[in-house]
């Protein structure tokens, strides 16, 4: 993990020694004599860590503190001499992250910066995880359709690697939980998994929340923020539906993609990470290529492993152990559904996919209160309905979902002869429900 840190003391021979030391770990080091130049500094650049000596002429470690801490985040520890350990351990309390007294093993210091590194990113991890919990899904992958096991076979081979993968599917297939698969299966699995919805945020709002910005960048901006791809260091981050950004932050992400840095919202200084970027769209990226909508060198750093996620159309066979897996997550009582349920979903178009199957089996449960749920809890029931679902038919036409339900009643006739009684055993409904149905979908009783 990279960091800034900026080393401040009046002898040369120490930011040296200091500079070296750091520098051997991999950390970003800037070390000045001056600590006049070093407010200039602080006022100009952005650092994680700030490193100074306590007793300086004219600006000393505490002004160096006071100065830190009005710009934004940075952690400053203080070295301090012998004699003035009393005046660093009050300095901690007026906000000095720790002291280090002179003389020191090198070792020393550099374990307080690896130490002050990794609670910088576990807390900007703790603030995105409490305002994205509701966002976060439990859910894991169901399925043994060719199609599911077509995709998790790409997954499987393409894990392990470090290759850029872009996801392509409808909405609502399950594409993060196909990155959270990728991440899982990664050499950085224990990393962070960062998630960013960019059709969910204004491009200067998405922006700030990719790269982050410096305190005063724009209106609001009261103190620095690291943005996601800060806080994904040494792990991944997910961009879904990145079709949906701009051209200029296009630009942004390629430089990311290339150069593995980039420059918070109003700051000066790279910022390197080490991040794997997997990638989603629902959108044909190609298409949008031609019509001059999304960058052709980003599209193809991007699309070094394209993957499918199939639609539920596609993977049909899935349905019945997706709907039971669902049910029992909500700790329904019946879990279990008919065939007749099953059959009627098999026959639907499923248009929203996988969240439209969550979302149709939870009206369902509340209709069917707790009791089994039938098929006349799927659907539509309110007859002034204005946006009919698709379905497709055994003869491939579209109709409403009740086109399904009027086919399953009108076989169901047919099978008993146009028996009521016997029709309405076969569709598990009472009769009077069949009878409602019927007038419904204007089938002749006669």
């Amino acid at each position: 993990m990279s960091k800034n840190i900026l080393v401040i003391d009046d002898e040369r021979k120490m930011t040296v020694l200091i500079k070296n030391a750091l520098e051997d770990e991999r950390f970003t080091v800037t070390e000045t004599n001056s600590s006049e130049l070093a407010l200039e500094l602080i006022d100009k650049h952005s650092f994680d860590i700030i490193i100074t000596d306590l007793s300086m002429p004219k600006v000393t470690g505490i002004d160096i503190l006071e100065k830190a801490k009005e710009k934004g985040d940075s952690e400053v520890i203080l070295m301090t001499a012998f004699g003035s350990v009393e005046s660093a351990v009050q300095a901690m309390k007026n906000g000095a992250a720790d002291y280090i007294q002179k003389p020191f093993p090198m070792d020393e210091l550099v374990l307080l910066c690896q130490r002050l590194a990794e609670k910088q990113a576990l807390s900007g991890l703790s603030d995105l995880l409490a305002n994205d919990l509701k966002n976060i899904t439990s859910d894991k992958f169901i399925g043994k359709s060719d199609a599911a096991v077509k995709m998790l076979d790409m997954i499987s081979k393409v894990a392990p690697t470090d290759t850029s993968v872009l996801l392509f599917g409808r909405s609502g297939t399950g594409k993060e939980l196909a990155a959270r698969m990728i991440h899982d299966n990664s050499t950085r699995k224990d990393k962070p998994f960062i998630a960013v919805n960019c059709a969910a945020l204004t491009e200067t709002l998405l922006e700030s929340e990719l790269f982050g910005h410096e305190k005063g960048a724009f209106t609001g901006a009261i103190a620095q923020k690291r943005g996601r791809f800060e806080l994904a260091d040494s792990g991944t981050i997910f961009l879904d539906e990145i079709g949906e950004t701009s051209a200029g932050l296009q630009t942004k992400l390629l430089r990311v993609l290339e150069e593995r840095q980039f420059i918070r919202v109003g700051g000066v200084d790279n910022v390197a990470v080490d991040v794997r970027i997997i990638a989603a769209t629902n959108r044909n990226l190609k298409e949008e290529m031609k019509n001059g909508n999304f960058r052709e060198d980003l599209f193809f750093r991007l699309n070094v492993f394209p993957v499918k996620i199939p639609t539920l159309a596609e993977r049909t066979d899935d349905i019945k152990e997706l709907s039971e897996y669902f049910l029992n997550k909500k700790k329904y009582a019946f879990s279990q559904l008919s065939d007749e349920v099953i059959a009627l979903f098999k026959s639907y178009n499923w248009p929203g996919n996988i969240r439209e199957l969550k979302n149709i089996l939870e009206r369902a449960m509340i209709l069917a209160a707790g009791n089994k749920i039938e098929i006349e809890h799927i659907g539509i029931e309110d007859e002034t309905e204005q946006v009919p679902l698709e379905v497709v038919s055994p003869a491939g036409s579209p109709a409403g979902l009740e086109g399904a339900e009027k086919q399953m009643i009108e076989e169901a006739l047919k099978k008993a002869s146009g028996n009521k009684t016997d029709a309405a055993k076969l569709l598990k409904i009472t009769r009077r429900r069949l009878y409602s149905r019927m007038k419904f979908h204007g089938i002749d009783g006669h």
